[in-house]
């Protein structure tokens, strides 16, 4: 087998294990709730810890990748990860589980930065888009294939073994790179900048930390007023840093191009739905239908085979079907996979997710390939760092802000009747307040989805895309 083929399983697997610790959590969180006795809002942290450290650190790890070398940051944080989640499984307190994620998310962020940018400088043409095919089947895998990985896990050993199991795989995954992954760097295009860094990563933790904390502390209290000023003024600052250096975290020329914008809100917009929605339906498994870690990641195998399968199928549709088209129909998908859900009761069972597992499977699939391509076809090779990193920062921010935001609306509408939804036995009265809060988030995301969509179909177009990208070659 040629060696970049090696170089793509190397990513893969890397890519595997980060992306599986997004869901793999999910399952496991009532577990962990009771364990360590965390509420509701250090749930939440748990997950957002994770996704707030990729969004920040990912554009930063690009450029250190671009100055430095893919291969030695990409080693690297494949280290910092695998320790990370030794870490992680060792927690006794909800606080260091937290801060041990965030660590956890600093080693995703730099694989993360730098895996697009190696499968880029290895596939040209056609077997560029076989090869984002199979990376979008790894994400597609990772993302559903967690619940169940997890479930096995937590209820066979214990919770502290979705940490552990990443340990054997990160040692694994670096002793494999160290021998198959061929370095590269751009050290004349690589941007280091501190000040973005600070102001953007000081405004997404404010704004995250006031979504969270709204409706504990009042939405007009000074703290969460205060909280979303910081959170505003951090984010302006950062875009004026980003406009006015000359060596900026982000090339604000790139969103210039439409399709370049277009791929950054489908990101997002099927982070802060789809995704962040697997949090909120593992509770409703657990907590209001009382299965256990097993049968909840059975329940999600339907959506992790559809969606394993779909993918790799996008990435071959990628070389005759305008990418539009693909990112259009996927994310629409996804919005009827949620509105397909929304209609439960309190004598609903899991089959009333069934139909839109199967469909939000497909809409996953394809929407994360030709995504997967888009972020980095419309940008000359050298920018693919900068590139890559910029859409893994959208995904992220979706998934830390998307579950912040429907965290918000859920608890608003359960309030104290359900405990914020982390009890393992709810009375009546909380279970029929849990489903309507999780009917509403449900339409919430599904709006979002289809709003990404019509989005996509509008700014993705053929001529932003450039010569050594496939859509450019096949007309997308």
């Amino acid at each position: 087998m040629a060696r970049k083929w090696w170089v793509l399983l190397a990513v893969c697997v890397a890519i595997f294990m980060l992306l599986l610790d997004i869901t793999i959590v999910n399952v496991a969180l009532p577990a962990i709730q009771r364990s360590l006795d965390a509420s509701f809002s250090d749930l939440q942290w748990v997950i957002d810890a994770y996704a707030l450290a990729l969004a920040t650190c990912v554009l930063t790890a690009g450029a250190l990748a671009d100055q430095f070398g893919r291969k030695k940051l990409f080693i690297s944080g494949v280290v910092a990860f695998t320790v990370a989640s030794a870490a992680c499984g060792a927690a006794n307190d909800p606080l260091f589980l937290i801060i041990s994620r965030g660590i956890q998310g600093i080693g995703g962020a730099i694989m993360f930065a730098t895996s697009l940018a190696l499968i880029s400088q290895e596939f040209h043409g056609r077997e560029r888009g076989t090869a984002f095919g199979l990376y979008g089947a790894t994400i597609g895998a990772a993302v559903a294939i967690g619940p169940l990985a997890g479930g096995i896990l937590t209820s066979a050993l214990s919770w502290r073994w979705i940490f552990f199991v990443n340990i054997p795989i990160g040692v694994g995954a670096v002793i494999f790179s160290l021998g198959q992954l061929r370095e590269s760097s751009d050290p004349e295009h690589s941007r280091l900048d501190p000040i973005g860094l600070v102001t953007f990563t000081t405004g997404l933790f404010c704004l995250v930390l006031a979504l969270i904390e709204g409706n504990r502390h009042g939405w007009s209290s000074g703290l969460i007023v205060g909280l979303f000023a910081a959170a505003a003024v951090s984010l302006a600052l950062f875009l004026v840093s980003q406009a006015k250096q000359e060596t900026s975290m982000v090339d604000l020329g790139l969103f210039r191009k439409p399709a370049f914008v277009g791929a950054q809100i489908t990101a997002f917009a099927i982070s802060s739905s789809m995704f962040a929605m697997f949090l909120y339906l593992t509770l409703y498994l657990q907590n209001v239908l009382r299965l256990t870690p097993f049968q909840t990641g059975l329940r999600f195998l339907p959506l992790s085979v559809v969606s394993f399968f779909a993918a790799p199928l996008a990435g071959r549709l990628s070389a005759r079907v305008p990418v539009r088209t693909l990112l259009f129909f996927g994310l629409a998908l996804n919005a009827v996979s949620m509105w397909l859900m929304s209609g439960l009761s309190t004598s609903s069972t899991w089959t009333a997710l069934l139909a839109g597992f199967i469909v939000g499977g497909i809409g996953i699939g394809f929407t994360n390939a030709p995504l997967a391509s888009t972020a980095v076809s419309t940008v000359r090779v050298e920018r693919a760092g900068m590139a890559s990193g910029i859409n893994n920062t959208f995904r992220q921010v979706g998934i830390a802000t998307g579950i912040a935001a429907l965290g918000a609306i859920f608890q608003s509408r359960v309030g104290n009747a359900a405990g914020g939804g982390t009890h393992a036995h709810l009375t009546e009265a909380a279970k029929s307040a849990f489903i309507s809060g999780l009917n509403e988030i449900l339409i919430v995301g599904a709006i979002v989805a289809a709003c990404g969509a019509v989005l996509a179909l509008v700014l993705v177009r053929r001529q932003d895309f450039v010569p050594s990208g496939p859509q450019a070659a096949e007309g997308a």
